[in-house]
Formats: C-alpha cells, sequence, structure tokens
C-alpha cells in the first residue's frame, strides 16, 4: 500500500532504495539518452573537424588550380604576342626584301646605262685616236 501511495505521488524508490521523483526506467532511459546525446554531439564534433579539414583542403586545390591557370593564360598570352611580333618582323623583313629588290633594280638600269657611256665614250676616243 505504501508503494502505491508513492506511486500515487510519483515517488518512486531506485535499486539503492533512495526516494526519486522519476520512475526508475525514466531515469535509466532519461541517462542512456543523455549518453548517446554525448556520444552524437562528439560524432558531430568530430565529423565537422574532417568537413573543415577537407575545405580547407579544397581551398588549397582551388588556389592551386587557378594560380595554374593564370599561368597559362600568361603563357598564351606571352605566345600570341610572340606570334604578332614575328609576323610585324617578317612584314619588315619582306618590305626591305622588297626595297633591296628595287634598288637592285635601279643599280642594274644605272650599270648598263654607265657601261653603255663607257662603251660610247670609247667609241668616241677610239674614233678620234683614228682619225688623227
Amino acid at each position: 500500500m505504501a508503494k502505491g501511495i508513492l506511486g500515487d505521488a510519483r515517488l518512486h524508490f531506485d535499486e539503492l532504495n533512495k526516494l526519486r521523483i522519476l520512475d526508475p526506467e525514466v531515469a535509466q532511459q532519461t541517462t542512456e539518452l543523455k549518453e548517446e546525446c554525448k556520444a552524437f554531439v562528439d560524432k558531430i564534433a568530430e565529423f565537422q573537424k574532417i568537413v573543415g579539414s577537407l575545405i580547407e583542403l579544397v581551398d588549397q586545390l582551388a588556389k592551386a588550380a587557378e594560380n595554374e591557370k593564370m599561368k597559362a593564360i600568361g603563357a598564351r598570352n606571352l605566345l600570341k604576342s610572340i606570334a604578332k611580333q614575328r609576323e610585324a618582323q617578317q612584314q619588315q623583313l619582306q618590305a626591305l626584301i622588297t626595297e633591296k629588290k628595287m634598288q637592285l633594280e635601279r643599280y642594274r638600269v644605272e650599270y648598263e646605262t654607265l657601261c653603255k657611256i663607257e662603251a660610247d665614250q670609247n667609241e668616241f676616243i677610239d674614233q678620234f685616236i683614228f682619225q688623227k
């Protein structure tokens, strides 16, 4: 009957015969739940550490990839610049070749003219000498 009165008042005795407000089963379940929650919180903390490490690693890889991308863009731009410089140099050399060809043609015409003048002068000299 004492248990009934205590039960109605929601008072219970535990395994050490101490008076408790909670039912021993509920107290045991509460303790187990508390331990499970602590284990869960510990696992979540470990998970957060792992995720943090992973994020840091991914950030480092992203920075490395970005640096390599910038290097590749720089190299490509350098190659384009070199190609443009070569093209400009080729055009300059082609213009110089054309100019030199024209100069050669002028010199050839001048040479032929001078040869003709020389031949005319030699002929004049020969005629002058033969007339004397």
